[in-house]
Formats: C-alpha cells, structure tokens, sequence
C-alpha cells in the first residue's frame, strides 16, 4: 500500500531592519525560524504571526508555485474564491537588481492578470481577502497575504516612561527570542521596572508575570499595563526573593545611577534567576559572560544592539 507524505505548507516571509538592529533582528530569526537570511526573504514551515515582530513586513502561505508566469496563472485558474471579495498584491524581492517584472506598470498589469484568472470578485478598496504573487528563489509563488502590523509603535504612547528602559521595538524582540513558542510558556520579567517587556508579551497573549524591588515605579506599571486593556501579577519582590518556578526570565539588568548595583549583586541576581527558571534572556550594557558563567549559565546565543554610540546585548542563556 502507497503511504502519502503528508503536504507541507511553506511560508514566505520578508523583513526589514535598521543596521543598527540587524544583529537582533538575525537573532529573533534564529529563535523563532531556526535559521536566519541575509537577503531579507526567508522561507519556512514555521507559522508565524507577522505582526510578532517588529522586523517581520508581510507573510505569503504559498498555494501555488511555478518556473514562469504563465504556468502560475494556469494553477490559479482552479482557485474559486466563494463568500468573499479579494484582491492581489505583487510583493517585491526588494532586489537591486532592474529586473523587467520589477518596474511599476508591469507589477500592476501581473497584479491584474492574476486577478482576472481568480474565480471570484475582485475589490481594490476593501477586500475581504488579500493573495500575494512573488518572484523569489527562481520561482513564481503565490498565495495568502498577510501584513504585519508595528504592534510595538502604539505601545509607545503609555503614561509613563523611563529614559532608560528599552524601547518598544527592541523589547517586542527581546521577548520573541526568549519565547519563540508561548504555548504552555510561563514567563517571568523581574526587573520590570515600568513594564515595556510586559506589555510587549501580554500584546502576545504570553502568561507573563513581573516584579521589582523599586516600589516607586509599580504604581505606573500597573498603570501602563492597564492603559492598553491587558492585566498581569504585579509584584513588589527583590529577584533574590521569588520562588516561584518559571520556563522563562527576561531579566534587563538595572544600571543607570538610580540603580546601582555592585558585581556581587548582579551574582546573586543571576544565581537567583538560575534556580527559578529554566531559560534566562539577559540584557546588559556591560559585558557579564564570566558572571553569566559562574552563575551556572550556559550562554546559547546573543546578539548587539546599537542606538549611537550606546550599545546593549541580548544574551540568551540556559
């Protein structure tokens, strides 16, 4: 008896970063895909909501794909689209190359083309569904179009803020490195301060909690954490304190002027953290593998993130 594979959906995703970020950015593809590009484009089996990360553009499920354009069009002709209007939308490579295909006018004509071999009815304004067409890794494809919204960009607008917190974009990253899968996840950021990592993880649906030893800045974290509808514990506790167990920690170690603390600290804090969670992500503006080390961690992965001449890194640890 013939056993059938079973039929893998592919999709393509395409991203965008600053230089400054593209360390982070390569980081969270390593961490939610497993591997990284350098091209911008990545291909995988991995279904992922664009929307998660502040570096993902657009996401394309391929139903079809084909060596040229014609023999695309003849594989959509099948496709009825019942119930619902749609629309189609040719996704540049962002090649630098000044491919024909490339230019404008003929982007519109394929877009139409498409559009017209689809049994259904088309609506530029409003569709209920969106197709993409690509040409990509030698290949036509086309399929479902989904485009990522910057989540992280309204976040920036909470009553109450820290100069020196990270900002929404890098924390949204932050917490898909150390949670590339929330499902059964509980998580943990003890350093809180006023919530940025929070927020970016319950935007998530992430089962997160958070303390901080500093009670002045709790009231405008469960403020800031209220502002956007979302709710989590909130606890006033030294990181040395918690007992609690966790799969993950997001730990941004404090260090401007208003929280200093001295190498024997920053021991015990990670020493703490070694004991309550299993996966620690670190974010330091100083370097601390030697603490990171004798805390008992094993460093799996890191990545640069630079804003000027201010540098941070992301150190993913177990």
């Amino acid at each position: 008896m013939e056993i059938k594979q079973e039929e893998r959906t592919t999709y393509i995703y395409t991203f965008a970063s600053y230089e400054d970020e593209r360390s982070l950015c390569a980081l969270e593809m390593r961490s939610l895909f497993g591997n990284e590009s350098q091209t911008g484009i990545l291909e995988s089996e991995a279904k992922i909501d664009p929307s998660r990360s502040p570096f993902i553009k657009e996401r394309i499920t391929v139903m079809y794909e084909a060596e040229n354009f014609q023999h695309l069009l003849n594989q959509v002709e099948t496709l009825q689209v019942k119930g619902e209007t749609f629309k189609v939308i040719y996704v540049k490579t962002g090649s630098p190359a000044k491919t024909k295909e490339a230019g404008f006018e003929n982007r519109r004509a394929m877009e139409k083309e498409i559009g017209l071999h689809i049994n259904g009815i088309a609506d530029i304004h409003h569709p209920n569904r969106l197709f993409a067409v690509m040409h990509v890794n030698g290949r036509w494809v086309f399929g479902d179009y989904v485009k990522g919204e910057s989540v992280w960009f309204r976040h920036q607008q909470k009553p109450h803020s820290y100069s020196t917190a990270l900002n929404t974009r890098v924390a949204r990253a932050v917490v898909n490195i150390a949670i590339p899968d929330p499902c059964g996840i509980k998580a943990i950021d003890p350093c809180c301060g006023i919530g940025t990592v929070l927020i970016e993880a319950l935007s998530m649906g992430i089962d997160i909690a958070g303390s901080d030893r500093n009670p002045l800045v709790l009231g405008g974290t469960r403020e800031n954490i209220a502002y956007f509808g979302y709710s989590c514990e909130v606890k006033l506790t030294d990181i040395r304190d918690i007992t609690n167990h966790y799969d993950v920690a997001i730990i941004d170690l404090p260090y401007n002027l208003c929280s200093v603390i001295t190498p024997a600290e920053q021991l015990e804090m990670l020493q703490s953290a070694r004991k309550f969670a299993e996966k620690v992500v670190v974010v330091t503006v100083e370097p601390i593998d030697e603490t990171l080390i004798k805390a008992g961690f094993a460093i799996k992965d890191r990545a640069v993130v630079k804003k000027g001449t201010f540098k941070r890194e992301v150190i993913v640890c177990k």
